[in-house]
């Protein structure tokens, strides 16, 4: 087994073996040409670069392209692509397909009264909803009608027609009648991964706290369990990286368990320190995002939970394209936003079970978040190093306990995720109409 040595790099959100990376790859940027490819001829479209809203074309031109239309409403950006809507909060991270919001990495933006979409929309998000219309190239960055299957862009049948002969934005049903509601009052359709650290060969931090053969790996599943029996009863669907002893490869945890509809991803943790003065009086519980570090403690857990690479083999390493770049790039920024807000629910819920003390939310880079792609957070549970922790994380109560506060955190999260995307359900209005 070769081991080889770790490279994190901030800007690029990347954890890759330095050998294994192409050599075009470490030169790689964002394109600078859309190239528009339908049966009404070529397009070359420039994409625009911005700090925050990242990679983005100019929506005119490119919907002339493909027969589609657009239309901006206050804070609200409209298209329609072969009888398909999109419809876009302007500077926020999402889409909305139908009734369904996507997560996007970058922003629809307004410049200069020009519609600017995201480079993720028209790289994955319009060849996946209309697949049988569209292909997209991401080494020639090019966006292909596929012949004979071009659809006019139309109003649908369910919309009416404004006087000036546009589609009106079509109304939808109040929430409070809407019978894709749960009754936690969520909508139906949220999925959440949950990863549970470690396993197999690799046992995880064997804390001088825990009963004699029990390991981090092992509270990590049992807990994760629970949490995933507790997400289903509330409606949620769940994907997991694991249910049984084996070793998932750290890059793959999140792309076996995080797919496009996916809402949050959750890996589950638990600290532990190596020995020192005092190192036993530790305790409490923190939930990590995925940034640069920012003090020396949350570097110490980053390479303790990174130390599993060590378990992985030199091919399992990742493979890494241009537009995965792009996109992994932008994550740190985009979804940074996200990732805080639940991990600051998940301390507020786990609080409530925990005797030991909130030691809040952290910044740092872990390489089972790199791939996520999606808001995503590491939580850990308490200290293997201490009596009163592992009590609390090896006892089925406090398992239980655990779990549910952090599967109340993350409906608290899908909630406030809903508020901030229009889809919500309006507050109960005393039985008034």
């Amino acid at each position: 087994m070769t081991r080889w040595p770790l490279r994190l790099a901030s800007a690029a959100c990347l954890i890759v073996a330095p050998a294994l990376v192409p050599t075009s790859l470490a030169a790689t940027t964002n394109p600078t040409v859309l190239t528009v490819t339908t049966a009404r001829g070529e397009v070359r479209l420039p994409i625009q670069s911005h700090l925050r809203a990242g990679p983005g074309v100019a929506a005119p031109r490119f919907l002339a392209a493909l027969g589609g239309t657009h239309r901006v409403d206050g804070g609200w950006a409209e298209v329609v692509v072969a009888r398909q809507t999109f419809r876009f909060l302007l500077d926020a991270s999402w889409v909305s397909v139908g009734n369904t919001p996507r997560p996007l990495a970058g922003r629809a933006r307004m410049a200069q009264d020009t519609l600017y979409l995201p480079l993720q929309f028209v790289a994955e998000i319009l060849p996946r909803t209309l697949g049988a219309v569209f292909r997209y190239e991401v080494a020639a960055a090019r966006l292909t009608e596929i012949p004979g299957r071009a659809v006019a862009a139309a109003t649908p049948p369910t919309a009416a027609r404004s006087g000036a002969g546009e589609p009106a934005v079509t109304t939808r049903t109040p929430a409070t009648r809407d019978a894709d509601r749960l009754p936690n009052g969520l909508r139906r359709g949220h999925v959440v991964a949950i990863d549970p650290g470690h396993g197999g060969v690799d046992p995880g931090n064997r804390g001088v706290a825990l009963p004699r053969g029990t390991t981090e790996k092992d509270i990590n599943l049992a807990v994760s369990l629970l949490l995933r029996d507790e997400l289903m009863r509330q409606g949620i669907a769940v994907r997991m990286t694991r249910t049984t002893d084996i070793l998932v490869n750290l890059f793959q945890r999140a792309p076996l368990s995080c797919r496009d509809d996916c809402d949050l991803f959750v890996s589950i943790h638990v600290n532990s320190l190596d020995p020192r003065p005092g190192y036993t009086n530790a305790r409490g519980f923190e939930t990590f995002v995925l940034s640069e570090a920012r003090t020396e403690d949350a570097r110490r857990v980053a390479q303790m939970e990174n130390d599993a690479l060590r378990f992985e083999q030199s091919d399992d390493l990742p493979q890494v394209t241009g537009l995965d770049f792009i996109l992994r790039d932008l994550q740190m920024n985009e979804h940074l936003r996200e990732s805080v807000r639940a991990a600051e629910l998940v301390q507020s819920h786990m609080g409530e079970v925990h005797s030991g003390p909130n030691r809040g939310v952290k910044h740092a880079l872990f390489a089972v978040l790199t791939t996520a792609r999606r808001p995503a957070i590491l939580v850990e549970l308490g200290f293997a190093t201490n009596q009163a922790d592992a009590r609390l994380m090896t006892t089925a109560q406090g398992q239980r306990n655990l779990a549910s506060s952090i599967a109340s955190a993350i409906v608290a999260y899908l909630r406030e995720y809903e508020q901030r995307a229009g889809i919500a359900v309006p507050q109960d209005d005393g039985g008034r109409e």
